[in-house]
């Protein structure tokens, strides 16, 4: 009988020091937890840069496509190129301040004090970032490619009208030149940009929620 008590005592000891231990590192902080950080770092760089890809490759299709009958025009509406690669420096740059906030396992006892509250969301800022950039990448380069053949066919149509001698105002063809469709164009990027800047800004927000239990 006695031997049956201590038997069960003992036990019961190392079970309450296992649940506290389970409480405080295994379960808030547990080995996986890195994963959801680092995915998030991974997650902002790859569609970051997806989105840029495909905006400057759509963009430059409409751009190459106008530059052969209005040549004039090109450097003048690179806008787009330039608004597409920024899209990759947003993933860029959650990357960085997530991988700064990475913590490092105990060198001793191997605990990770990295929490599961702070890779979901450092995995949310990055899903947040590159799926933002990803989106605004694809109006971006859509529109680009629109509006740069739109332009560069309103540039031709007016110097043909010049060249039939026509010189008044014939539809508003001679005198806008491309202009008000440029500006058009130009309106279009910045809102279709800033789709990517919003992702930005919300990762940047996520990226301070963190939680370590090397310090509670």
């Amino acid at each position: 009988g006695e031997q049956g008590t201590a038997e069960t005592k003992k036990p019961t000891k190392i079970d309450e020091s296992k649940m506290a231990y389970g409480e405080n590192i295994s379960y808030p902080c547990p080995q996986w937890a890195p994963i959801l950080g680092f995915g998030g770092c991974a997650f902002a760089v790859i569609f970051a840069n997806m989105g840029g890809a495909f905006g400057t490759a759509k963009a430059a299709e409409g751009i190459m496509a106008m530059g052969i009958r209005s040549p004039e025009l090109l450097i003048k509406n690179i806008i787009p190129i330039v608004m597409a690669g920024v899209l990759g420096i947003y993933g860029l740059i959650v990357a960085v301040i997530l991988n700064g906030k990475m913590l490092k396992p105990e060198v001793v006892t191997g605990a990770t004090a990295y929490s599961q509250y702070t890779g979901f969301a450092h995995l949310a800022a990055g899903l947040c970032c590159g799926l933002a950039s990803l989106a605004s990448g694809l109006a971006i380069g859509i529109a680009a490619d629109a509006g740069t053949r739109a332009v560069g066919a309103q540039s031709a149509m007016a110097a043909s009208w010049k060249k039939m001698g026509f010189t008044g105002d014939s539809g508003g063809q001679v005198k806008s030149s491309g202009d008000a469709l440029f500006v058009g164009t130009v309106l279009i990027q910045v809102f279709a940009g800033n789709l990517g800047l919003y992702g930005l800004i919300t990762a940047l927000i996520l990226s301070q929620m963190d939680y370590s239990c090397a310090e509670n």
